[in-house]
């Protein structure tokens, strides 16, 4: 399988997305952006929030969107839904077509590993 170039932007990388993966990813977008603080690029092929370090990620599959936390274990008291997995108590949320999130636990989510990049810094160092 190719590899195709990444996104130039957050906003290419929306555009290039269909149906039920843009209405995701565009929701999950919305809460994320109501959280002050973070800084969003495209790294890795996928979304990444920058707060004090990498904060979390949106990613689109072909079956899936992940919604993932680089401390995300310590998120799974909010959304037991949340699965390990990764370097840097990585965990990441599993939506499909027809399962999502309610935007203001996604927000109560990206506030809360905003808080722990703050107080204990940067996940990757």
């Amino acid at each position: 399988m190719q590899k195709s170039k990444p996104a130039a932007n957050p906003e290419a990388y929306v555009v290039a997305l269909a149906g039920w993966q843009r209405d995701c990813v565009e929701h999950l977008r919305a809460a994320v952006h109501a959280v002050r603080g973070l800084d969003e690029v495209v790294k890795w092929g996928h979304l990444v929030y920058l707060s004090n370090g990498p904060v979390l990620l949106i990613r689109a599959e072909e079956r899936r969107v992940l919604f993932g936390f680089w401390r995300g274990q310590r998120l799974r008291d909010i959304e037991p839904r949340l699965k390990p997995g990764g370097k840097y108590e990585m965990a990441t949320l599993e939506l499909g077509d027809g399962n999502s999130i309610d935007a203001a636990l996604a927000r109560r989510l990206v506030r809360k590993a905003v808080a722990l990049n703050a107080t204990l810094g940067d996940p990757t160092k």
